[in-house]
């Protein structure tokens, strides 16, 4: 977000009309969830020479805790199969995940952890968490509650949006 749109939400006067409101919410919303994304990144490199995507993959199969066909696998990181594909092909030569193809139709290919992709996915998981807890640290636990509340509540208002097609 450029200093001009920061400087717009912070001039909003609080009586502002609800779609400005609610406009300014999703803006704040997106800037911090940019830089948060932005810091883990960068720690993800400079900590574990890896990225965010390759991790997304191991935390994906780790709370699997057994085996993902590839389909599954990019349905859950919500990207196309070519990228989750590339990412996998990575991590299995680094002996962090093995690829095998089903006995019954050789189309389909199946993923997991390795023990040391257990190791190392466990070892980055620890190092997130702290990162993520390290970017709230200002924030109380009741603070955290009333946003985890808030939030619950914003992600309800869209589910109904769109259950109606975006339309009031």
């Amino acid at each position: 977000m450029n200093d001009l749109s920061q400087r717009r939400i912070r001039e909003m006067p609080a009586h502002a009309s609800h779609s400005k409101q609610s406009l300014r919410l999703w803006l704040r919303l997106l800037a911090c969830t940019s830089a948060i994304e932005k810091n883990v990144r960068q720690r993800f490199k400079d900590d574990f020479e890896t990225t965010l995507p390759r991790f997304d993959v191991l935390a994906i199969l780790d709370w699997a805790s057994d085996t993902l066909t590839m389909g599954e696998l990019t349905e859950r990181l919500m990207v196309s199969n070519g990228n989750t594909t590339g990412v996998v092909k990575r991590l299995e030569r680094e002996g962090l995940v093995e690829r095998f193809s089903s006995p019954d139709d050789r189309r389909t290919f199946y993923v997991r952890l390795t023990g040391k992709g257990k190791t190392s996915f466990a070892k980055m998981a620890s190092a997130h968490e702290s990162w993520i807890d390290d970017a709230c640290n200002s924030l109380n636990a009741d603070e955290i509650g009333i946003m985890l509340q808030q939030l619950a509540a914003l992600k309800e208002s869209i589910e109904v949006d769109q259950s109606r097609g975006g339309k009031r």
